[in-house]
C-alpha cells in the first residue's frame, strides 16, 4: 500500500492516516497542510517518517505533521509527537542535532528611511562584530571550562550578571532563558570543547540575522503590546546551540543505539534511536539536552548584546534611545515534560517538537506576564528574499497540536538540489532586485538557502491562522541579511 493513498481528508487543511493502515502504528498521523503541500510531503520521506514515529513505545493520541513539514533525521522537521512520561521513550533524533535552535525578534524605533542610508555599513558592522559560518573567530565570548559550565547550568541569568542581558531580556525569553536539570557532567569533553569558543555566533546552514521592516499589521492590539509598529525596523536572529548541541545529540544517539537490547526496544528506523524516558540513559540525555537548551538561549542573547552595540556604533545613539527591545525568544527543537489532554484526561507527557514551536494561548502560566492576556508570540522566519511572520498562540493549538505551530517555511529542495538548480550570481541578483543587502561568509550557504528552495511562507502562515493554531499579528520583510 502506498503511503499517499492512505491520507484521508477530514476538512480544509487537515488529513489523517489511521492507525490501522500500517503494521505497528499505535496512533494515527494527523497532517495539517493544503493539497499542494501534502503532495510535496509524499515526494520525500516526511509522512513515512511520521508513520514510523507513530510506532514508538508510549506514543500518545496522534503524531502531528505541520504545514512546513519535510524530511528530517528519522523524525520529520515540522513534526510533533508526545510520549507518556512514565511508560514512553525519549529520542535525541526526534529533538534534532541543533538542540534549541530558535528565533528571537528585536524591535527598534528606527524607520526604513533612517536605516537605508546606513544599511550597508550596518550589515558590515554586524558581520564584523558577530562571527558567522565557519569563521576562525568562533564566538563573541570565549569561555573557560568553569564559565561554560555556569552558562550550561544557569542560562541567561549568568549573562545578565555579566552585563550582557537585562532583566527584561530574561522575562521575554521562553523559560526565562533557563531550564532546570542541566548537568555539565552529562556531556562529553568533546561537547565542552566545541561549546567553549562559540558563544555568540550565528553558525552556518539556514542560520541568519536579518534586518527587517514591519510590512503589514493584522492584529493591532497584539502588535501594540509587543511594541510592533508598521514601518519600524526590526532584527530577527535564528540560530541554536552550535557544536555543543550537535555533539550532545551525536553522543546520545550512540548511547541509545547501544541500549536497545537492554530495554528490548524495537524501532522501525535506527535514526529514531531512543531509550525509556525514566531510564538512567534517558535521564542523562535530558540533563545534557537541558545544558544545550540553556546554551542556545545564551547564544542568542550574546548576539543580541552585539546587535545593540553595532546599532550604537552606526547610529551614534544608545540602545535606550533606539529602543532596541526583545519581543520574545522561542525554541523550535526540544523535548519538554508538559501536561496535555489525552483521552479526556490531563496527562503528563514528553512533547518532542522538532521544527515546531510552542503556541500557548492566553492565560498560560508558561507565557511571560506581558503576553498572558493575549497569548504567546511565535515567529515564522522566511528565507533571505521572503517575508517572516509574527503569530499569536491560540486555544486551538492545545486541542490540535499539543500547543504547537510551525517554525519556518520548510524546505522544498535539498541542499544538493539547490546547487544543481541555482548559482550564487542568480541569488545575489534576485536579492539586489528586491533592494536587500547581503553579507555572507561563503557563497555555498547562499545558494543552499536560495528563496526558491523553501515553501511559500505566506501560505504556511495562512494555514496556521486558518486553523487557529497561531494567528497573524504582523508580516515582516527583509532589507539586510547576514549569513554564515
Amino acid at each position: 500500500m502506498s503511503v499517499s493513498s492512505t491520507a484521508e481528508k477530514i476538512r480544509d487543511f487537515e488529513y489523517h492516516i489511521k492507525s490501522d493502515r500500517f503494521s505497528g502504528m499505535k496512533v494515527p498521523v494527523r497532517i495539517f497542510a493544503n493539497e499542494d503541500l501534502l503532495s510535496k510531503m509524499f515526494l520525500d520521506k516526511t509522512i513515512y517518517q511520521a508513520i514510523n514515529v507513530a510506532k514508538l513505545r508510549g506514543v500518545q493520541k496522534n503524531v502531528i505533521v505541520l504545514p512546513d513539514g519535510h524530511q528530517g533525521y528519522g523524525f520529520p522537521v515540522g513534526g510533533v509527537a508526545v510520549m507518556d512520561a512514565k511508560e514512553g521513550i525519549i529520542s535525541p533524533g526526534s529533538v534534532g542535532y541543533d538542540i534549541n535552535c530558535g528565533v528571537r525578534l528585536l524591535t527598534t524605533n528606527l524607520r526604513e528611511d533612517q536605516v537605508r542610508p546606513k544599511l550597508k555599513n550596518l550589515v558590515a558592522e554586524l558581520f564584523a562584530t558577530i562571527p558567522a559560518g565557519m569563521s576562525k573567530r568562533e564566538g563573541c565570548i570565549s569561555l573557560s571550562r568553569s564559565e561554560l559550565d555556569e552558562v550550561l547550568v544557569r542560562g541567561v541569568k549568568w549573562l545578565e550578571e555579566k552585563g550582557y542581558a537585562t532583566k527584561e531580556d530574561m522575562e521575554l525569553c521562553e523559560e526565562n532563558g533557563h531550564v532546570d536539570g542541566a548537568d555539565p557532567n552529562a556531556i562529553s569533553d568533546l561537547a565542552h570543547k566545541r561549546g567553549s569558543p562559540q558563544l555568540g555566533s550565528i553558525g552556518s546552514g539556514n542560520h541568519f540575522l536579518e534586518i527587517q521592516k514591519v510590512d503589514k499589521i493584522f492584529d493591532e492590539f497584539a502588535a501594540k503590546i509587543m511594541g510592533i509598529k508598521q514601518g519600524d525596523v526590526t532584527v530577527l536572529i535564528h540560530c541554536g546551540s552550535r557544536g555543543l548541541g550537535h555533539q550532545i545529540c551525536k553522543d546520545y544517539l550512540t548511547v541509545c543505539e547501544n541500549s536497545h537490547h537492554k530495554y528490548k526496544i524495537d524501532i522501525p528506523d535506527r535514526q529514531l534511536a531512543c531509550v525509556p524516558n525514566n531510564s538512567e540513559e534517558g535521564i542523562s540525555y535530558k540533563k545534557a539536552m537541558s545544558c544545550a537548551m540553556n546554551y542556545a538561549w545564551c547564544n542568542r542573547q550574546a548576539i543580541t548584546n552585539w546587535v545593540r552595540e553595532s546599532f550604537r556604533n552606526i547610529f551614534g545613539q544608545s540602545e535606550k534611545d533606539l529602543e532596541i527591545r526583545l519581543v520574545y525568544d522561542i525554541a523550535h527543537n526540544s523535548a519538554k515534560t508538559e501536561e496535555h489532554k489525552i483521552d479526556d484526561a490531563i496527562k503528563q507527557v514528553v512533547v518532542h517538537r522538532k521544527g515546531a514551536t510552542r503556541a500557548f494561548p492566553a492565560g498560560s502560566l508558561a507565557i511571560p506576564s506581558k503576553y498572558r492576556a493575549i497569548g504567546q508570540p511565535t515567529f515564522i522566519p522566511g528565507s533571505m528574499g521572503s517575508a517572516s511572520w509574527i503569530l499569536l498562540g491560540k486555544p486551538n493549538s492545545m486541542e490540535l497540536t499539543f500547543g504547537s505551530t510551525v517554525h519556518g517555511a520548510g524546505r522544498l529542495m535539498s541542499r544538493t538540489a539547490a546547487h544543481r538548480n541555482y548559482n550564487y550570481k542568480q541569488v545575489v541578483e534576485q536579492l539586489e532586485a528586491q533592494n536587500i543587502v547581503l553579507k555572507s561568509q561563503t557563497r555555498y550557504d547562499v545558494v543552499e538557502e536560495a528563496p526558491q528552495v523553501y515553501k511559500n511562507v505566506d501560505t504556511i502562515a495562512h494555514i496556521s491562522d486558518s486553523l487557529g493554531l497561531a494567528t497573524k499579528v504582523a508580516r515582516l520583510i527583509p532589507i539586510g541579511v547576514m549569513k554564515g
